[in-house]
């Protein structure tokens, strides 16, 4: 009986210790130490892909979609119709961005795609009454938008519908508005999108892509340097 008794105990022991041991290795010095290298290795990656602007001050992450609207008139009223602000490039249509109290130009309601069918009539509709808006909204005195002009992603949200992501060919066609919109020239708004447009990874995985914030953020310098 006393050697059951001990022998439970020494188990129970040994079971306590490998519990203590593997909660320090695994719960306290694996997480500090990948966090250490993270840190010293990948900065920037590491700490959210933040990117700032011109002051320093941190407005938003590199992978994740901001809105570009006008404020509400009345930012209770949830009813109230979203107006986009045309002085800024404008991201892709997502249903995972939205306005909250703190930050109406970076907060996230939702994450997802509308999981319709191609054929659907709501979804339809929603890319159809797209398309026409950014006809009518990038259409200036002396550049009109064609229906055909306009790419997939200027009326479809992403898969998580965060993408911060537009493709060139939507970033082009915004050019011209942007220009008349904040008295710039053409060409240095053409250079602008230029200037931001990242190539595919590696030469050959994906797509060429711009990130809208950055895009925006420079916009915004060149329009402060403008004066």
């Amino acid at each position: 009986m006393n050697n059951s008794v001990g022998n439970a105990g020494r188990l129970l022991w040994a079971g306590l210790r490998a519990l203590l041991v593997l909660t320090v290795v695994t719960g306290v010095l694996y997480p500090l130490a990948v966090t250490g290298i993270a840190q010293v290795a990948f900065p920037g990656k590491a700490n959210g892909s933040e990117i700032k602007d011109a002051s320093g001050k941190v407005v938003g992450s590199e992978l994740i979609g901001q809105t570009y609207n006008l404020p509400k008139k009345n930012p209770d009223d949830a009813e109230e119709a979203v107006v986009p602000d045309l002085k800024w490039f404008q991201p892709r249509p997502s249903n995972g961005l939205g306005s909250n109290s703190v930050n109406t130009q970076y907060s996230i309601i939702l994450s997802g795609a509308t999981n319709r069918s191609g054929d659907n009539a709501d979804l339809i509709k929603w890319v159809t009454d797209a398309k026409a808006a950014v006809v009518k909204d990038n259409s200036t005195a002396d550049y009109k938008v064609k229906p055909s002009d306009v790419p997939a992603d200027a009326v479809t949200s992403s898969g998580s519908g965060l993408d911060p992501h537009i493709s060139p060919e939507y970033a082009k066609l915004q050019v011209h508005r942007v220009a008349e919109k904040n008295r710039l020239d053409v060409k240095q708004v053409e250079k602008l999108v230029a200037d931001h447009t990242d190539d595919r990874i590696l030469g050959f995985i994906g797509e060429p892509r711009v990130n809208v914030l950055q895009l925006n953020i420079a916009l915004k310098n060149l329009v402060a340097a403008k004066g």
